[in-house]
Parts: structure tokens; C-alpha cells; sequence
């Protein structure tokens, strides 16, 4: 069944990619694998997936320690608190929710504690959904420029979450939106900052995405099934 949803995805990211010209090898998926067992994830590495997204720092180590493959790509895209971040460092590929200047602050110091350095993506909500963290379009330049000047601290684009919509179509204008401002915030040429990742596009509007320049699609449903919510709430979430 996960190769079979896995197959259909990456069909669907290739058909997108045709209607807005692009080359599929851009996309990269992101298997959002948060409350699912480590026998669907080594289903998905069977099937030749390699990068995968969880919400939960506790959960992202576990899977990290227990999986042990050098191969994977483990990306940490939930909120993610201040004093969490000790325990990511240098497992993770990429951080994609930094929505506070304090965060990044956070992140900075215990670098600098472990002699490490960090890619990470800024959190715009460009939306503006009081349900959802992250800079919004007004204040994210001024918050980037404070943490380029973080060394160990490198800002590799930008991501958001779309409201949930029935439509997908709904979202297109807010990652129409959120492509243009890492195109103007790439003709800065601003030192410690790439506009090189774009992640955006969940299940329910992946293929929208693609169509406006993602480059990373966070898919969990479409791949695993219906989330545990069982789970997350035992786990406090």
C-alpha cells in the first residue's frame, strides 16, 4: 500500500511540475511520518524514499536512534520550543519552522555550545491564521537580516502552512505570494541567506504547490493514511 501511495504521489508531483514547466528532480517529497510506526518508514526506504518530516522532538530522536541509517534526511517541521533545541542539533537536515527571532537566537547559542551549524528555513504565515506561528509578510525582512548575521545559522529559504481548505485552489494565491518574496529576497543577495528551499504544500494541496515553486512537499496522509490522533494526544499534542 505505501509504494502504491508513494507511486501516485510522485505521479502527481511529476504532473504538476509539466503543467507549470518545471523539472521534477526540484521537488523534493517529504514523507511526514509523525505518530507512524518505523515498519511503514522502512517501507517508504524500501520504495526509495530517503527524507522524512516529524513534528515531535522526542519522536524525531527515537525514529533517529533507533532507525541508525546515514542515508536519511530527517527534518524537524513542528513547532519547535527554545529549550527543545539542544536535542536536534546535528541530527537533523533541516529545521523548517523557525518563526521567532528568539528561536534563531536559541539555535545560535547552543550551536556555538556544540561547535555546530544549522540550516534552517523562517516560518512565514502568510495567511495570517492566529492558529499558526511564524513571521508575518510585514515583519520576516527585518527578523532576516538579524539572524543573517547569526555564523552558525544559515537561512536556507522559507516555508508555510496553508490554511485547510476544501478547495486546494483557495491556497494558491498565499504560495504564489510566498514564491515572490524569496524571489525578492534572493535579489538582495543578502550574506547567510539562500532562497534555495521553498516548503510548502501538504496533502491536501501539494500539487498547487509544486505549480508555484515549491521545492519541498510535506505529505503524510496521502502516503501512510489518516493520522493517529490518539497518539499525538497521549503524547500531549
Amino acid at each position: 500500500m505505501i509504494a502504491d501511495n508513494l507511486k501516485m504521489v510522485h505521479e502527481k508531483i511529476e504532473a504538476a511540475c509539466k503543467r507549470s514547466g518545471r523539472n521534477p528532480s526540484e521537488v523534493t517529497l517529504l514523507c511526514v511520518s509523525k505518530t507512524k510506526p518505523l515498519e511503514l518508514i522502512e517501507e517508504c526506504i524500501k520504495a526509495g524514499e530517503t527524507s522524512f518530516g516529524e513534528n515531535y522532538v522526542q519522536e524525531l530522536c527515537d525514529k533517529i536512534q533507533e532507525e541508525d541509517n546515514k542515508d536519511l534526511n530527517w527534518h524537524m517541521i513542528g513547532h519547535l520550543q527554545r529549550n527543545k533545541v539542544k536535542y536536534i542539533l546535528g541530527k537533523t537536515t533541516l529545521i523548517h519552522a523557525v518563526d521567532s527571532l528568539r528561536l534563531a537566537e536559541q539555535i545560535e547559542k547552543e550551536c556555538v555550545k556544540k561547535g555546530l551549524e544549522a540550516d534552517i528555513l523562517l516560518e512565514v504565515n502568510v495567511a495570517r491564521e492566529e492558529s499558526k506561528f511564524g513571521f508575518t509578510v510585514d515583519n520576516l525582512l527585518e527578523n532576516l537580516l538579524e539572524i543573517a548575521k547569526f555564523p552558525h545559522v544559515h537561512i536556507k529559504g522559507l516555508m508555510t502552512s496553508a490554511p485547510y481548505v476544501t478547495n486546494p485552489e483557495e491556497n494558491r494565491k498565499y504560495f504564489a505570494q510566498l514564491k515572490q518574496i524569496s524571489v525578492d529576497i534572493e535579489g538582495k543577495n543578502i550574506d547567510n541567506v539562500t532562497m534555495s528551499v521553498l516548503s510548502m504544500g501538504m496533502t491536501n494541496d501539494y500539487e498547487i504547490a509544486v505549480e508555484e515553486g515549491a521545492t519541498v512537499v510535506r505529505v503524510g496522509t496521502a502516503i501512510f493514511g489518516a493520522r493517529n490522533y490518539d497518539l499525538e494526544d497521549r503524547n500531549g499534542r
